[in-house]
C-alpha cells in the first residue's frame, strides 16, 4: 500500500471470462460518507458477477473499465464519516454499487456490512454472508416457515439452495430439492433434503404432488425462476408460499411480463419477492422513495448475521464450499462457473 495503488480484475469490455478479464494495477479507492474500505481476505464468486464479465441484464451497467464482486470479506482498513465504528472490524459486506469485489481494496456502504467474528474461520467466514442471507430473508422473513411444513428447493445445490435446505431443516420442515447431478443429489440428502430429485431426468412437480398426497408443498424457493415455474405453480399447496428468489435459468425476464395472473388467482398461493439488500434505517423511507423498491433494514441484517454465526457455531449449518482459489485464479474460477462446472461457492483467498 505504500505506493497507493493495488492490483484489480477488471473488464475492459464484456467477453468471456479469460479474455475479458484483465490485471491492472489501479490506485487504492478512498471511501466516502457513510462508506468503508475493506482489505479483502476473501472475496466469493457470485452469478451476478458474470453478468458484469459477459455482459447481460443488469439493472445498473457500471462504465468500463470496472471490476466484478458484489461480495467481499475483510477487514475495514478506512472509514468515511459516519462508519467510523467499523473502523480495524472484520466484516462481510456488499459492495459499492455490487461491484468492484475483485480487487485488493474495495468500497462498501456501512449500511451493508456486517461484522464476521474470528470465531468464524477462513473460507467459512467469506462463503456464509449472501447465500445464508438469502436463504433467511427467504424462508423466515417472508414465508413465515414452521415445523412440519414441507419445501421445494430448487437449484438445491448451489450457494442459496443448499443454506436454505439447512435453515428449512433447522426449521422442522420437510425439503424436497432439486438438482442436476448424482453428486449434488447426495449433498443435497447430506444437507437434510428428505426427497432429492434428479430435474434432468425425473418429473419433479409429478413427485412432488405424490410425495405430499396430493396437496402439494407449502412453500417453493425459486432461484431458477423461468424454466421451473409453471410447474412449480402446479405444486404448491392451498395458501402456499411462493418465493421468487433469482431467475437463473433466463435473466432476461426479471423485467419482462411474463407471470399469468390466472395460474395466480386459481393456485390461491402467495407469490413473494425477495431481495438481498440492506439500508440504514433512517434511509430506507428514501430509498422506497426514489426506487419504489423495499430495503431491509441495517438492523435486520445485523441480527440474521448474528443468529447465523451462532448456528454454524453450534454446527446447526455450514458452509458449501466447491473450491478456493488464488486471487492470480480468477478468471478460470469464473469460466469453470459459466460452464456450470460448480457445486457451492468459491471463494478466492488473498
Amino acid at each position: 500500500m505504500s505506493d497507493g495503488t493495488m492490483k484489480a480484475w477488471r473488464t475492459h469490455a464484456y467477453g468471456e471470462p479469460r479474455a475479458a478479464l484483465v490485471l491492472d494495477t489501479v490506485p487504492i479507492p478512498e471511501p466516502g460518507d457513510g462508506e468503508v474500505r475493506v482489505k479483502a481476505m476473501g472475496i466469493p464468486l457470485n452469478l451476478n458477477d458474470l453478468e458484469r464479465i459477459r455482459g447481460g441484464n443488469m439493472m445498473a451497467e457500471p462504465k468500463h473499465p470496472y471490476s466484478p464482486g458484489m461480495e467481499v470479506m475483510g477487514i475495514v482498513d478506512a472509514c468515511g464519516r459516519g462508519a467510523e465504528a467499523f473502523q480495524a472490524k472484520r466484516i462481510v459486506a456488499t459492495t459499492k454499487g455490487a461491484h468492484g469485489g475483485f480487487a485488493e481494496y474495495s468500497i462498501c456502504p456501512a449500511g451493508a456490512a456486517f461484522e464476521m467474528p474470528e470465531t468464524v474461520p477462513m473460507p467459512d467466514a467469506a462463503a456464509i454472508y449472501f447465500p445464508f442471507h438469502l436463504a433467511w430473508l427467504g424462508l423466515h422473513d417472508r414465508a413465515e416457515i414452521q415445523a412440519g411444513e414441507t419445501v421445494l428447493i430448487h437449484a438445491a445445490a448451489g450457494g442459496a439452495g443448499s443454506a436454505a435446505i439447512q435453515l428449512a431443516v433447522n426449521a422442522g420442515a420437510r425439503v424436497f430439492a432439486t438438482a442436476g447431478s448424482d453428486d449434488k443429489l447426495a449433498l443435497c440428502r447430506e444437507l437434510g433434503a428428505e426427497v432429492a430429485i434428479n430435474y434432468r431426468t425425473e418429473d419433479f412437480g409429478k413427485i412432488v404432488m405424490e410425495k405430499t398426497g396430493g396437496k402439494g408443498v407449502d412453500v417453493v424457493f425459486d432461484n431458477v425462476g423461468e424454466a421451473v415455474m409453471e410447474k412449480s405453480f402446479r405444486a404448491i399447496a392451498y395458501n402456499g408460499r411462493y418465493l421468487m428468489m433469482g431467475f437463473a435459468s433466463n435473466k432476461r425476464v426479471a423485467d419482462e411480463k411474463f407471470i399469468v395472473p390466472r395460474a395466480l388467482s386459481m393456485g390461491n398461493f402467495k407469490l413473494c419477492g425477495v431481495l438481498l439488500s440492506y439500508a440504514p434505517e433512517a434511509a430506507v423511507p428514501m430509498m422506497k422513495a426514489h426506487t419504489g423498491w423495499n430495503f431491509a433494514s441495517s438492523g435486520k441484517g445485523a441480527d440474521i448475521t448474528r443468529q447465523l454465526v451462532d448456528l454454524y457455531l453450534k454446527k446447526k449449518i455450514r458452509t458449501v464450499i466447491g473450491s478456493v482459489v488464488d486471487f492470480a485464479d480468477v478468471p478460470a474460477a469464473f469460466e469453470a462457473m459459466a460452464a456450470s462446472k460448480t457445486t457451492g461457492r468459491i471463494v478466492v483467498r488473498l
